[in-house]
């Protein structure tokens, strides 16, 4: 039985929550082609009962942070350092290799660590035999593996790695278990998913979402969440006129979180302004950045 914590790592929009995703068969994470989407780490489990359990972290692509929210997800980068039993370097072949190696190297690991080569499917001319060549030798690299996690490829080639190099022991958490974190989490991840799918610029940076109420009915879920922004403006911006931008919102989320807990669902949102949010302490609490 192998069992242990694999913890991916990559700059921003290298692909770690498609990453995730495709290695659970499961959407476990939210994606945009915006940079710091994932804000918080998400542990993921993949089981095969009685041969593995491996225990994924998506965590926040590594970013010099700019006020307290960008250090709370980089506490949570920092939490997943510690506990990793091996590290996923992920690579975009289409970036600077000696920016990735930087970075890399600035992790200071004590794990194994494999260098994942993303994106060979949309690479340029010679990208991938210069990236491979590149890392290959590098203290950090255990191994490398070249992947397309958007079209899943190779994937099962990086499963047999991981596995190769997991310690033996038994399961950390209940293997009909997904994930640790509340079903409210990914409730509230699936709208702050469309707030960046549906607005340009700086509006998705400016948000959260705190979910209220998860109330279980006979026949549906009620669901009451909101949308904190730090401006009237962004306020105005987020419920469109005569509510038209809202109800798009609502629309899509209820959609996405219908499926993922398979059950009908009512979903009421609102709008909030709370200046400053980003860099005040209660308040990152409050909305679920410990």
């Amino acid at each position: 039985m192998k069992s242990g914590f694999v913890n991916i790592f990559g700059k921003p929009n290298a692909g770690k929550s498609t990453l995730l995703n495709a290695l659970l068969g499961e959407k476990m994470a939210i994606v945009s082609p915006k940079v710091q989407t994932t804000r918080h780490r998400i542990k993921a489990f993949l089981n095969k009962p009685g041969e593995y359990q491996v225990i994924f972290s998506d965590t926040p692509g590594i970013i010099d942070p700019k006020y307290k929210l960008h250090h709370k997800m980089m506490e949570a980068v920092k939490g997943a350092l510690e506990d990793a039993d091996l590290a996923l370097l992920l690579a975009d072949v289409n970036d600077p290799l000696e920016e990735l190696d930087a970075l890399f190297s600035g992790l200071k690991l004590k794990v194994p660590a494999l260098v994942v080569l993303n994106k060979i499917d949309i690479a340029g001319n010679g990208k991938i035999a210069a990236a491979e060549t590149f890392f290959k030798d590098r203290p950090y690299c255990t191994g490398l593996v070249k992947i397309g996690a958007l079209e899943k490829i190779h994937l099962n080639k990086l499963l047999a790695k991981i596995l190769d190099l997991l310690p033996e022991g038994m399961p950390f958490y209940n293997e009909d278990d997904l994930s640790d974190m509340p079903t409210r989490f990914f409730v509230g991840e699936m709208i702050r998913e469309k707030i960046y799918q549906l607005f340009e610029d700086e509006i998705p940076y400016h948000t959260a979402v705190m979910v209220n109420a998860f109330e279980e009915k006979r026949d549906l879920v009620k669901i009451q969440a909101d949308i904190i922004v730090q401006r009237e403006t962004q306020k105005a911006i987020l419920i469109g006129d005569k509510g038209s931008m809202i109800r798009r919102i609502g629309i899509q989320a209820r959609q996405d979180i219908e499926a993922f807990i398979q059950q009908k669902v009512f979903l009421e949102l609102f709008v909030k302004v709370r200046p400053k949010w980003r860099d005040n302490d209660l308040q990152l609490r409050e909305y679920g950045y410990k």
